[in-house]
C-alpha cells in the first residue's frame, strides 16, 4: 500500500466509499413477499380511505411518537 500513487490511493478510497454506500442502500426486504393477512389489512385500509375514512398526516404520527419529521 505504501507504493500507491496519490491517484491510485484516491481511486481506492473512491471504490471503498462507493461499495460501502451501495451496501448501505440495499433493501433487506427485497424479494420477500407480504403475508396474506397483511395484504388484506392494506386492502381494507385503502378501501376505508376511499370510502371517506379518516387518515392521520405523517407529521402528526411523528409528533405522537416523538420523532423529528
Amino acid at each position: 500500500m505504501a507504493d500507491l500513487t496519490i491517484d491510485e490511493f484516491r481511486e481506492l478510497v473512491q471504490e471503498v466509499v462507493i461499495q460501502t454506500l451501495s451496501e448501505m442502500m440495499i433493501d433487506p426486504d427485497e424479494g420477500l413477499e407480504l403475508r396474506d393477512d397483511f395484504v388484506e389489512e392494506l386492502k381494507q385500509s385503502i378501501a376505508d380511505v376511499e370510502a371517506g375514512g379518516k387518515t392521520v398526516p405523517a407529521q402528526k404520527v411523528a409528533e405522537r411518537l416523538g420523532l423529528i419529521w
